[in-house]
């Protein structure tokens, strides 16, 4: 009897063993095997274009007009802005050249009523002592606006001189261009002329009066009013070559 009691008892410590465990058996069994696997990575074919030697010929070509296109534009350009400024140093150039001769034609206006204040100042005595007074010289009694009348300018021509004008013009032009404006140089030099002889001492002595008169008249005659009539005529001929640019 007590040999049952211990075998049932055994079987019974034995049953909930297996009770116990079995939930964790269970839940182990039930849960899914998850199996990694690697990922296999696309690769994307590589496409070789093969060109051939006209491919490349022809995009040399191209490269080559492309740039020689553009420096022909370039050009052009700059030869039409080189033209235009030309044209209007040109335009200038003709502008100060007729109001050069303009002014020269008043000057020898003005320098001919010189001459005749110098006369009169020879013959009038009374006349010639408010040019010359107790060694005192008056110039502005013969000449009341100095010894030249107008200015004549040489902006435009040293602006064409700079801008290589020349180079798009006649030599013929540029002949009477050059000579016009050397004689129009050749006005500047009455007034120095002028000053060496009115600061001496010897022109300020009434007894030399007249030979001062006759030197001022020489002066003017060989500066100004030789030069103006041949000079007027040189402003005109250049003026008019200047009028087929």
């Amino acid at each position: 009897m007590s040999s049952r009691i211990y075998i049932n008892q055994y079987f019974s410590i034995k049953y909930h063993l297996m009770e116990e465990n079995l939930p964790e058996e269970n839940v182990a069994a039930a849960e899914p095997v998850v199996v990694k696997t690697a990922k296999v990575k696309k690769e994307i074919p590589e496409v070789l274009t093969v060109r051939n030697w006209k491919e490349y010929l022809g995009e040399s070509l191209l490269i080559i007009f492309s740039v020689a296109l553009a420096l022909v534009v370039t050009e052009y350009f700059n030869s039409l802005h080189e033209k235009r400024q030309a044209k209007e140093i040109l335009n200038q150039l003709k502008e100060e050249l007729a109001n050069n001769k303009q002014n020269a034609a008043l000057q020898y206006t003005y320098h001919l009523q010189v001459f005749k204040n110098i006369d009169s100042a020879k013959k009038n005595p009374a006349f010639a002592k408010q040019f010359l007074d107790s060694g005192k010289i008056h110039i502005s009694v013969l000449m009341p606006e100095g010894a030249l009348y107008k200015d004549m300018n040489d902006v435009a021509w040293q602006a064409a001189k700079q801008n290589d004008i020349f180079s798009r013009i006649d030599f013929a032009t540029y002949s009477i261009l050059t000579d016009v404006y050397n004689n129009q140089q050749r006005y500047l030099n009455l007034e120095p002329s002028l000053e060496r002889l009115l600061v001496s001492y010897d022109a300020r002595k009434q007894e030399n009066l007249q030979v001062t008169l006759t030197l001022i008249h020489d002066a003017l005659f060989a500066w100004i009013v030789e030069r103006t009539p041949r000079l007027v005529k040189e402003y005109q001929q250049a003026i008019d070559r200047l009028e087929k640019y």
